[in-house]
This record gives structure tokens, sequence and C-alpha cells, in this order.
């Protein structure tokens, strides 16, 4: 089942107006957020942050984090899967095709559950990913549906046989497509500062929590494309994709396998999910 505005439906009825300003402007904010067995991970990390994203482009949000519990609770039952992901959109809603604000609109939502990969106990040795030229606006910082450049860039990333595109913007690298980035220069860990020119990750803050509790030298810095054969571990994270060690990039850089820095935090961070939905509000067992 698909939620529709308040409303269960089959997909096939899952219908949106033409003239939602999510399809004609891409006025609209989203969360995806790790489910298994009926519990979602760092719930009110993603609340948080979708009430962010809506109050950054004055978008209200009239669902509150028990609704959205309540309407993730129905749609898991339905889907039935062991893991998967829940994505929550919330448009700025009905009006007639103007680019302003329209005066009295009700808010779009829509939620549903698909299957999504369970993560891998161990690392497998790495992905390949190619570099390309950052041209998504200038700010970042918020969930918005405006992926367009994101697209663009995975889609090239999959033409040339890698997983990810990594984004540089002024010759300094800020994250993934579809992931923050990370990189470990002799024993430090170096990541992009969460300011406009990249996504505040849940998995990112994690990571960095991880790191910290390990002891860990940390960096809140961008790096420069330039200082790229003087890394010695990149990995990328993101909802789905957890922990992901990058192996090579477009012939610029490139490791045997995933460094000790890596592997530290992809247990540590594996840990952290797994006490996690331990203790998540249970969807499944509530129904009902």
């Amino acid at each position: 089942m698909v939620y529709v505005n308040g409303r269960f439906v089959p997909p096939e009825s899952a219908l949106i107006p033409v003239t939602d300003r999510a399809f004609l402007f891409g006025d609209g904010v989203y969360e995806v957020i790790f489910g298994r067995a009926g519990r979602f991970a760092f719930w009110d990390l993603h609340m948080s942050r979708l009430a962010r994203s809506s109050a950054e482009v004055e978008i209200p949000i009239l669902q509150d984090s028990a609704t959205w519990l309540s309407v993730a609770r129905q749609l898991w039952n339905d889907a039935a899967c062991t893991t998967g992901s829940l994505y929550l959109e919330v448009s700025r809603g009905v009006a007639p095709r103007e680019h302003h604000f329209p005066e009295v609109v009700q808010p779009s939502t829509v939620a549903f559950v698909k299957p999504a990969a369970e993560p891998e106990p161990r690392i497998a040795q790495g992905v390949r990913a190619i570099l390309l030229a950052d041209q998504r606006w200038l700010r970042c910082d918020i969930k918005s549906v405006n992926l367009l450049p994101n697209v663009l860039a995975r889609e090239q990333a999959r033409r040339q046989g890698a997983r990810e595109a990594i984004l540089v913007r002024d010759d300094m690298l800020t994250e993934g497509a579809a992931t923050n980035l990370f990189v470990v220069r002799r024993g430090e860990l170096w990541t992009h500062p969460a300011n406009h020119l990249v996504l505040p990750g849940i998995t990112r803050h994690v990571v960095l929590e991880e790191a910290r509790r390990l002891g860990l030298a940390i960096r809140l810095e961008p790096y420069a494309r330039a200082d790229l054969s003087q890394a010695d571990e990149i990995f990328v994270t993101g909802t789905t994709s957890h922990l992901l060690p990058i192996a090579e990039i477009q012939g610029e850089w490139q490791a045997p396998g995933p460094g000790v820095v890596t592997s530290r935090l992809h247990d540590a961070y594996m840990t952290r999910l797994a006490r996690e939905l331990d203790v998540a509000p249970s969807v499944a067992s509530s129904a009902g």
C-alpha cells in the first residue's frame, strides 16, 4: 500500500494531481529511513532533519513524529519484508502553476515502504567511483526532491561502470551524488563540514559519533582533489549504502582493500545500527 494524503491505497491508485508543486517545480522535501523487522533506525534524527528541511523551504508539515510512526506501522505490515526503507515526501501542495508560493494550500504527503538490501556483515573489496563537477544548487543541506543533478551524476557513473560519483566544487571534494564522503589521511578522518554544500547525512552523523568514541582524529574540512594521491582510505556513507569503502576513483586513486580505519568504523557502525534497531520503536509488534 501507499500512503497519499491521509489514505492508504494500492500503488495503482496512488494518484497525485498534475498541478502538485512537487511535480511542477520539485517543491518538496523527503526522507528515507532504513528498517528491519518493523523497526526503523535513527528515527528521531530523520524526523529532525525532515522538520529542518521543511522549515528552510517554508513547507508546513502537519504530521508529527507519532503520526508518521503510525503511517510507517501500516505500510510496513503491508510490505511484509525483512529489511526495507521507508520513503516520506511532503510537497507544498496542489495549486495553479505560479512560481511564487500559493496563498492558501494544503501540503501533499506521500509515503511507502520498499525492500532494501541487508547491510554487508563484512566489508567487500570496495567499489569504483568517478569524479564529476558538482553542479547542484547552493542549498544541498536541504533534503529536497530536486535531484536532477544527482540523477545525472549517478547515471554517468553507471555508464562508466562505477557505483558512485564523487562531486567536486572549486577543486574540493564535497560528497557523493547520493552519499557523504570520508577520506582517511595519516590516521586523520576528513569529511566536508555540514554547511550548505553538503547534505547533513544521518549515517554521516552516526559515523562521526563513533569515530569520536574510538578516539580518531577528525577534520571537518573539505578535501582537495589535488591531494587525492595522498589519501590512504576513502569511503562513503548513506542510509541504504551504510558504510561503503571506495577501491578506485577514476584512475586518480586506488587502494588494495578497505583500510584499518574504514574497517574499524564499519564494525562500529554495524554494531550501532544493530543496537539502534533493537531499541527503536517497533512498528510491527504494535500493529492495530
